[in-house]
């Protein structure tokens, strides 16, 4: 068994305020959860009104398949939000 781990940091420009910036990290990880059958929270930047990060895992017996997998999500997420991803961390446990 693999554990894959993804930590995205990343900045949401637009956010006027801590609910604007928490609305937009509820609909990445929404729609990432549902897409892609992942577990992922916000763990870092909590009180920032402009920076989120995302932690991201999921398992598998195939390393290659979570090394895919982690980078169509983070493509994905910096594809299809209104923001910009500042640093992208992989680990296969």
């Amino acid at each position: 068994m693999r554990v894959g781990v993804c930590v995205i940091r990343f900045e949401v420009a637009e956010s006027a305020s801590l609910k604007d910036k928490r609305q937009v990290v509820r609909s990445v990880k929404d729609r990432a959860r549902q897409r892609f059958n992942i577990s992922i929270a916000e763990v870092g930047d909590l009180e920032s009104r402009t920076t989120a990060e995302l932690g991201i895992a999921c398992v598998s017996n195939d390393s290659r398949h979570l090394d895919r997998l982690l980078n169509h999500v983070a493509n994905y997420i910096e594809d299809e939000f209104p923001l910009s991803v500042l640093h992208v961390e992989f680990e296969i446990l």
